[in-house]
């Protein structure tokens, strides 16, 4: 990685530190002002996926964009059950309704849980994922499963 290409990185993770940018366009506009003439919306874009960041409320209630604490998959040891509130289920589907923000961070755990465990996969929002099983995998032994990963997560 070139000496730039880290001061980039560098300045990205910092301004999002902030927690204060709402939009890829004002992400851009301080990058530039810093600097980064040749940053676009496209680059901004795909950084903000590369890191995983999330839109959530900063303290001022404003939505805005933050990396998640952890920039690579959360293992089990992490206290997950802690970040759930409720989970629910109908002959489809699996709603877990969690703490604002936490969503897409145990979104990516049960992804990287996968087809093995009986998830097809999953769409997370800001507190709130929707989980579809594997063809194959009853709801109620999926249920099971998630609530074991939940509770041997603590």
């Amino acid at each position: 990685m070139t000496g730039k290409t880290n001061n980039l990185l560098s300045a990205f993770k910092d301004l999002l530190a902030q927690e204060r940018f709402g939009s890829q366009s004002e992400i851009v506009t301080a990058l530039q002002d810093m600097g980064f003439s040749n940053i676009n919306q496209s680059k901004v874009s795909r950084m903000l996926t590369k890191f995983g960041a999330i839109r959530t409320r900063n303290t001022r209630m404003e939505m805005v964009y933050c990396l998640p604490n952890e920039l690579s998959v959360p293992n089990t040891s992490s206290p997950l059950k802690n970040l759930v509130l409720d989970i629910d289920y109908n002959d489809l589907l699996i709603v877990v309704k969690t703490s604002p923000g936490a969503a897409q961070l145990i979104a990516r755990l049960l992804d990287s849980v996968g087809k093995a465990d009986g998830i097809l996969g999953t769409i997370a929002g800001d507190d709130t994922i929707f989980i579809t099983p594997t063809k194959g995998t009853s709801i109620e032994q999926l249920i099971r499963n998630i609530q074991q990963l939940f509770e041997n997560s603590l």
